[in-house]
């Protein structure tokens, strides 16, 4: 039970990774609070985790959401996937990439830090990606640019509280299967020639579980980690290993 005693505050919780995490939380006894801004998907979860909406783009829901939690474990996994090149990106799409992938983060972070600083000492696992600084994907601009951006808000913060006891981590995936992985595939219009292309560019021949993020997501929460921070860990099945 790496995370008895510790108190989880998870956004984005209703599918994919965020799920998977909530659910691994709660197996290594964290007192899990489990939330989305789409609250009927959070039905389902395990038994004694605590759920309820939670809109990161509200200021105020924000603030009332760590007031209500006091999060030892801070897990931002909120995020939004905008496809296409700088010349097919709309300003509206910058903005609510940055909005919802970067500021979200740095909104509940602002308000979750001086409580963990108070208690003694918090962790933070932040939901980047691979496509980001660490490699170029075609037809992500948007997106690559705003991941790259928690990447940059995560060394800052690490870096700030390192004396205070609270770090602050990020992983970085590649492709994972979840429930908005299948949206954008269908999307596409062909969604087994989509497969097959997100497939080939892991070396491994696959996409990620949910669960083998969620596995990262744990070991940083949890004291095992307690000498790691303001890194960048990827879970790509040796896609950027080149």
């Amino acid at each position: 039970m790496r995370l008895a005693g510790k108190r989880a505050l998870c956004t984005a919780s209703a599918q994919g990774i965020g799920r998977a995490t909530v659910e691994a939380f709660a197996r290594d006894g964290a007192t899990v609070f489990a939330t989305d801004i789409n609250e009927e998907g959070l039905k389902g979860l395990p038994e004694g985790v605590i759920t309820f909406g939670l809109d990161v783009m509200d200021q105020g829901e924000v603030e009332a959401a760590i007031a209500r939690t006091e999060p030892d474990i801070l897990f931002n996994c909120a995020g939004i996937v905008h496809n296409g090149t700088i010349l097919e990106a709309s300003d509206d799409d910058f903005d609510v990439a940055f909005g919802l992938n970067v500021k979200a983060m740095f909104r509940t972070m602002r308000a979750a830090i001086p409580g963990m600083v108070e208690r003694g000492g918090g962790a933070i696992v932040n939901i980047a990606s691979a496509a980001s600084s660490i490699i170029g994907v075609p037809n992500r601009c948007v997106y690559g640019a705003s991941k790259a951006g928690i990447l940059g808000l995560t060394k800052s913060v690490a870096v700030d509280f390192v004396t205070k006891g609270v770090r602050c981590n990020a992983i970085c995936p590649g492709t994972v299967d979840s429930p908005s992985l299948h949206e954008r595939l269908r999307a596409t219009g062909d969604y087994e020639g989509a497969m097959k292309s997100f497939i080939a560019r892991q070396p491994m021949g696959r996409i990620a579980t949910a669960e083998e993020i969620a596995m990262m997501a744990v070991y940083l929460a949890s004291d095992e980690s307690a000498f790691v921070t303001g890194q960048a860990f990827v879970i790509d099945g040796g896609w950027t290993a080149a």
